[in-house]
């Protein structure tokens, strides 16, 4: 096999708001923690054990501002994405570098209470899927009998 994947999937719990920083020619980046979960048992105590990994996610342009009004902290999202390490300088001069996921697809999973759903459509109603891929939220009813 001569190819190669970079492709992670998340789903996760937002540790803050999502930051976003605008460019000049009206492209902005957005950037946020994941936290991730692992839970197990102890078995030499029986005590149970969780250990949070924590990612940070990249998202772009129009898909940033999206997240930026819908995500709060807390929310739970998936994220689709691919692995970059990015190489900076500290304030002392030391080479550093930093790991993030770029995101290229999200679902939001988070259930968000708002206003009661009626016979109208407002703007002001959360959407709880991603709000760029209206085909995902159109679900077809599942016929299977079980």
């Amino acid at each position: 096999m001569s190819g190669t994947l970079n492709k992670v999937m998340l789903i996760g719990h937002l540790g803050d708001a999502v930051k976003m920083h605008y460019f000049d020619d009206k492209n902005c980046v957005g950037r946020f923690p994941l936290a991730t979960n692992e839970t197990y048992t102890n078995k030499q105590t029986n005590e149970k054990v969780t250990n949070t990994e924590w990612h940070n996610i990249v998202v772009r342009n129009k898909a940033a501002e999206i997240c930026e009004k819908y995500l709060n902290k807390g929310d739970k999202v998936y994220i689709e994405g691919r692995l970059k390490t990015r190489k900076w300088q500290d304030d002392k001069g030391n080479d550093r570098y930093s790991t993030e996921i770029q995101c290229v697809d999200f679902t939001f999973l988070t259930t968000k209470s708002g206003p009661a759903k009626s016979e109208t459509n407002s703007e002001d109603s959360t959407p709880q899927t991603n709000p760029a891929k209206p085909e995902e939220i159109q679900e077809q009813p599942n016929d299977l009998p079980f």
